[in-house]
């Protein structure tokens, strides 16, 4: 009889360079608030257990999960285990206006190492242009690599190592909303030519489809391609 075995799938990416990845250096020297339906913090050890709405801030950073188990460090960042459907994690990168989010049914951050590891459902987005899915995602927001695929030993022959999935847009999301429509949106701009003192033909150009100017202001003013955001699927059925 022959055992199947399976191997974890990682794949190593590089989200972006360290000097725009990092964590805000700033949180680390602001309190750490908690807040939870029941549970508490054992101030000798340094020590917390939060259960219920169980929610952790620290400067931009932000964890809220069904229940979290923490600690202080020496440094007076945090390290905690979350469980939740999902599970959430956001915090502001170092000089940049974007946020780093995660999403999945567990969460271990370090707060020292800056590592973030998400497990099952998991998905991981930095900024509006990246957003990255898989079973298991490691993330080091210091140096900006994460590994996508399945952790160690949790591959079994009900469940394969899973497959990783992403979506890279340029920097410029109008830009992208552009290639999408399939060209440039000035190409669409343009306007009809009207021979000069042909009257019928400029009230034909003038009231086809609607006033032309007020379709080239909703156009001119059309939204960019929204963020990607969490969908149902994230939640365990």
């Amino acid at each position: 009889m022959k055992t199947l075995r399976f191997a974890a799938v990682m794949v190593a990416v590089v989200l972006a360079t360290p000097s725009t990845s990092r964590a805000d250096d700033a949180d680390k020297d602001k309190p750490i608030n908690f807040a939870s339906d029941t549970g508490g913090y054992d101030n000798a050890n340094g020590t917390g257990d939060l259960t219920g709405n169980s929610t952790i801030t620290q400067g931009t950073l932000v964890l809220h999960a069904d229940r979290i188990v923490f600690r202080r460090n020496a440094d007076n960042s945090f390290s905690a285990t979350a469980s939740g459907n999902p599970v959430t994690f956001r915090q502001k990168r170092e000089g940049s206006d974007d946020y780093d989010e995660a999403y999945a049914q567990r969460i271990s951050y370090n707060g020292q190492q800056q590592l973030v590891e998400l497990f099952d459902h998991a998905l991981l987005k930095q900024g509006p242009t990246q957003e990255m899915r898989s079973d298991y995602i490691s993330y080091n927001r210091a140096s900006g690599v994460a590994n996508f695929g399945t952790a160690q030993g949790a591959a079994t022959t009900a469940r394969p190592p899973s497959r990783v999935t992403g979506v890279i847009l340029p920097k410029d999301v109008n830009a992208a909303g552009k290639d999408v429509k399939g060209g440039d949106a000035k190409a669409g701009d343009a306007k009809p030519q009207v021979p000069a003192g042909d009257d019928k033909a400029k009230d034909s150009s003038a009231t086809k489809g609607g006033d032309a100017k007020a379709s080239d202001a909703s156009r001119a003013g059309a939204p960019p391609p929204l963020p990607l955001t969490i969908d149902s699927e994230m939640k365990s059925k």
